[in-house]
Order: C-alpha cells, then structure tokens, then sequence
C-alpha cells in the first residue's frame, strides 16, 4: 500500500488533482445512495430517530449534567476536522481550481462545508440512528459504524464501508498532501531535494500514524486543526477587506456582461 501511495505522491500535482476530481464525487455518490436505500428501507423509524436526536441534543438531562456542552465542542471539533472550513488549508484547494474570479471560486468552494458536513456526515449519522441501540451500545469508532451497516447490508455492508471509508481516507492524505507540497514550494523553493524530503517525511509519518490507537490520531489533529484555525483567523481579519472587494465586484462583472 505505501509503495502504491509513494508513487501517486510523485507524481505532478495536475495528475493528483484529477485524480481526486474522479474519484471523489464516484465515493461521496455511492456513500450517498446507499444510504437513500437504508433510510427508505427503515422510513417508519425516521420520526423515533429525529426524536432521539432533538431529545439527547437538547434534553434537560443532557444540559444540567454539561453533557450539551461536551456534545457541542466534540461536534465543533469533528466539523472542523470534516470541512476544515476557517482552517485555511481549503484556500489551498480552491487556488488549484480554474475559475472566472476568486469570488466565483470562493463561491464554489463554499459548498464543500455543505456537502462534506451536511450531507455525507448527515447519512453516517442516519446509518448509525437507524440501528437498533442494544446492538451498536458500547461501540465506537469504526467498530460502530461496520456494525450498523452489517445489520443493515449484511456483509456487504461491512465490505463496503470498509473500502469508501479506506478511499476516503486515501483522497484525504493525498488532498493535504497536495495543499503541504505548495507550501513547501512557497517555503523553501520548488526545489527537488526540499520536495523529496518532504514526501519522505510524509510517508513516515502516515506509516508512524497507522500503527497508532485512533484517538491519538483523532487528538493530534485537533490539535493541529484548532491550531490552523486560530492562526488562520488571526490572518483573515487585515486580509477581509481584499475578499470583500472581490466579493462586491462579483455582480457587477455580471450586469456588465448584461448590458
């Protein structure tokens, strides 16, 4: 596996990046989809799980005991880490894409907090509500989620969670990667011995990282989400004035067209 990912590394970006266009959407489609399938399979117990959600969300319970608050701030840290929105690492992606203006671009890359966080984080969350909870009781993690889907597609289930969540993962390290190999450039220069040592560095890393309990993984990149993010938002304040502007003359490159 690391020698396969070692060589989609090397190659040009323009290769890595279409090959996350193709195969992206073909993962978040068929995640989609299977879950449309689950939902209408069990439809009669949507009006017990949005209770479920509305009731643990925002029980009394739940808040007197601080446990809403704990809820929230796990929910904060797993959208960040989902959407990397406010992060600065999504600029990266966006300055890669061909548009008509920044603001247009913008726009677009705007949808990514939609369809990552609403959508596909919406159907993991009805996969796993749709399960009866004495099975799924005790489970976390990945162990969870194959659980919910095994009883929902047998084996099947199991099979394929396993392979969309490896390929999600698989087009996440590479899209980092992606963002890591410009900063580098940016950095120290698009030099051949900088470049190299970095994809080593990575590729120790990712090998190190697998070999690790997955809440350490999940802690080390909060850490360095929220670190991100802090900076980032530091940055955003002197630089809002120049999005603004671009933002404004958006609508009016379109009248002009118009006219």
């Amino acid at each position: 596996m690391l020698v396969i990912l070692a060589a989609v590394i090397v190659l040009r970006k323009n290769a890595t990046v279409k090959f996350l266009d193709v195969i992206v959407p073909i993962m978040a489609v068929l995640y989609f989809v299977i879950t449309i399938f689950i939902i209408l399979k069990n439809i009669e117990l949507l009006p017990s799980v949005f209770e479920r959600i509305f009731k643990e969300a925002f029980g009394i319970k739940q808040i007197a005991g601080g446990g809403f608050g704990a809820v929230l701030m796990n929910g904060v840290k797993r959208g960040l880490f989902s959407n990397e929105a406010g992060s600065g690492s999504a600029p990266c992606a966006a300055a890669a894409a061909e548009g008509k203006s920044p603001a247009a671009v913008g726009m677009v890359q705007s949808l990514g907090v939609i369809i990552d966080t609403i959508v596909i984080c919406t159907c993991t969350a009805m996969i796993m509500l749709l399960v009866p909870q004495n099975i799924t009781d005790g489970l976390e993690g990945m162990a969870l989620l194959q659980a919910a889907m095994n009883y929902h597609l047998g084996s099947f289930g199991t099979i394929f969670v396993a392979v969309i969540l490896a390929l999600f993962s698989f087009s996440t390290f590479l899209g980092i990667l992606f963002y890591a190999r410009s900063n580098v450039s940016y950095l120290f220069g698009d030099k051949w011995s900088w470049q190299t040592l970095y994809k080593i560095l990575a590729l120790v890393m990712l090998f190190i990282g697998g070999l690790q309990a997955y809440t350490v993984v999940w802690d080390l990149g909060d850490v360095g989400i929220g670190l991100m993010t802090i900076f980032n938002l530091i940055v955003l304040i002197p630089m809002s004035k120049e999005a603004i502007d671009a933002l404004n003359k958006m609508p009016k490159a379109k009248r002009k067209k118009k006219d």
